[in-house]
């Protein structure tokens, strides 16, 4: 996980794809849902009672999520037509058209995509994109990636939240680990390639960490 995170933001140019990347998330450091590409809203888990009316402020950000929901949602299109070419290879085969060992070849091309979409979504699925906390500092929301690449808000109790102080991670590692007591949800941050924005309130929910602002 480590190694594709720093691979991709290797690879990153901020000043080319911010511009064209950056309303999948947020627009000018605000929330502006209508503004996103395709005008898709986020996916949401049904608020806690009492948060409804509620602001949520943004305590941290990784701009690199959009690179990554792009990433997830072309490693989807391209393993299912993948999967797509299995069927013909069947029927090719069938009629003598195709060697077994070509046959095989498409399978195992297939079997890899599949595997490699699991391992893929299951870390994108638990990235950090932003983190909010309400005013009241009770609830924890984190932004991150579904499935298909697009973006979801679910929300955990800060009381559930184990403060980083009281685990082995350490900020200058590349990726996070955010638990729960409950053992619900994991999550992973990237304190080196993200930015704090409200220090205050992410010291509140995490203990104090020295990390850069």
């Amino acid at each position: 996980m480590a190694a594709l995170l720093r691979a991709v933001l290797r690879m990153r140019e901020p000043a080319a794809q911010g511009k064209c990347l950056q309303r999948l998330w947020y627009c000018g450091g605000q929330e502006n849902p209508k503004r996103w590409v395709g005008n898709r809203l986020p996916t949401s888990e049904e608020k806690p009672p009492g948060t409804e009316t509620e602001k949520f402020v943004m305590v941290y950000r990784f701009n690199a999520i959009r690179v990554f929901g792009f990433l997830s949602r072309l490693k989807v299109a391209q393993t299912a037509m993948t999967v797509v070419a299995l069927p013909p290879g069947l029927y090719w085969y069938s009629q003598g058209l195709m060697t077994v060992d070509s046959l095989c070849l498409v399978s195992g091309i297939a079997g890899f995509a599949l595997a490699m979409l699991c391992w893929m979504s299951y870390f994108f699925r638990r990235l950090v994109g932003i983190l909010y906390v309400n005013e009241s500092g009770t609830m924890l929301r984190v932004a991150h990636l579904t499935f298909w690449g697009w973006r979801q808000d679910s929300y955990c109790p800060v009381a559930d939240v184990v403060p980083l102080t009281e685990t082995q991670e350490k900020p200058q590692d590349v990726l996070t680990c955010i638990q729960q007591y409950s053992g619900k949800q994991t999550f992973y941050l990237s304190l080196r390639y993200g930015r704090i924005v409200d220090r205050e309130r992410f010291t509140q929910v995490f203990g104090t960490m020295h990390t850069r602002q």
